[in-house]
């Protein structure tokens, strides 16, 4: 067996079980946490009062004017000159919770937005409340269209995660990392790294397809495709 591929196979296990403690978690968890944030941040902006619009758009001009990385870097390396010292982990879930929220929160707003006003004006004719209308009508509407971009946000993130090596998480990444440092063949450790990342993406885009699908608001568009 050439040598390149034997180091593959002994730095395979560690990679993957780096992907599946950290990567993945990570991922998970800074996506839900992120679209709960961007969906509060989207009705504030639609429907606040003007304090809270302004709180909204200055959060989001704010994450999305700065790179992540730099976010990171201040969330780890910056809080601790205030006394607000947290682990790499814990760290890394704020940084990409709160730039997820901020994206999000512009495809949640531009979708919603896009519904039309009939279908708020038909929800109140039969009785429902602002909270009623916008959780059986408005939202499972929107949800259909915001399906493609919320889910490429998804697999950007998954490669995104890659950042949180900056700040010492032992994802993937830095997992790959720190074997290049004692095995000192970066090119094979970083090739494998890239394909496992790009397995993941695969299947997210295998699954994202199954999801439009699911979701086409013209049923019959996709099938003629197809």
């Amino acid at each position: 067996m050439p040598p390149w591929l034997q180091l593959m196979l002994d730095s395979l296990a560690p990679l993957l079980w780096a992907a599946l403690v950290f990567t993945i978690p990570l991922t998970l968890l800074s996506f839900v946490l992120g679209l709960t944030l961007g969906l509060l941040t989207a009705i504030a902006r639609l429907f606040g009062p003007k304090p809270l619009v302004a709180v909204a758009r200055f959060y989001v001009w704010v994450i999305r004017g700065t790179p992540l990385l730099v976010q990171l870097f201040v969330i780890f390396y910056g809080l601790p000159s205030v006394g607000i010292l947290l682990d790499a982990f814990p760290a890394a879930l704020i940084g990409f919770t709160l730039n997820v929220g901020a994206y999000t929160s512009e495809i949640i707003r531009a979708v919603i937005s896009s519904v039309p006003r009939g279908q708020w004006e038909a929800a109140y004719s039969i009785g429902m409340s602002w909270s009623q209308a916008m959780r059986r009508t408005i939202l499972p509407q929107a949800t259909r269209v915001a399906v493609p971009p919320l889910s490429n946000t998804f697999i950007s993130l998954v490669k995104d995660t890659s950042l949180a090596a900056a700040v010492t998480v032992p994802e993937l990444f830095q997992t790959a990392q720190r074997i290049v440092a004692t095995t000192y063949e970066p090119l094979i450790l970083y090739i494998e790294a890239a394909l496992i990342y790009l397995a993941l993406s695969s299947v997210l885009s295998a699954l994202q397809v199954r999801l439009e699908k699911r979701f086409a608001r013209y049923g019959g568009f996709l099938e003629a495709r197809t």
